[in-house]
């Protein structure tokens, strides 16, 4: 078994690393899977490409990304609060296991605001974890 050491500053292949073994257990989640493969259909080299492009402008600054986040998942259909949880829950679990608590904390909280948007458009209200006091639910 081999050990990795935490990665503590980011870069571009850590991130598509990062993007790449999450969407692999989003594909394996039986909540998530079958939402993204419908959406996705056969487009998942796109969608990869894009989350590079989207999580290297949220971690490195790259600018990379141009797109409108809540537009582009607005059309999915049986969304439920349990999806974000699901989808938090992995995020949360690959960052912690490639990064060093800081930048995987850093990530975490992106992903937080990023959920609680797109929970704010397609379900009509904050998250519970921005209702309970999460400092990060501006």
């Amino acid at each position: 078994m081999t050990s990795t050491t935490p990665i503590a500053t980011p870069d571009t292949a850590s991130i598509t690393r990062l993007v790449h073994g999450f969407y692999a257990d989003v594909r394996r989640d039986p909540l998530l899977g079958p939402v993204f493969e419908a959406a996705l259909q056969g487009r998942w080299e796109e969608h990869l490409a894009r989350m590079v492009d989207f999580w290297s402008t949220v971690a490195l600054g790259a600018r990379s990304y141009r797109g409108n986040v809540v537009a582009s998942h607005r059309p999915l259909d049986g969304v439920t609060p349990a999806h974000f949880a699901a989808w938090v829950r992995l995020w949360t679990e690959h960052t912690g296991r490639l990064f060093t608590p800081e930048v995987a904390q850093g990530l975490q909280q992106a992903a937080h605001g990023v959920a609680r948007n797109l929970f704010r458009a397609m379900i009509g209200r904050l998250p519970d974890f921005a209702e309970s006091g999460d400092p990060h639910a501006h």
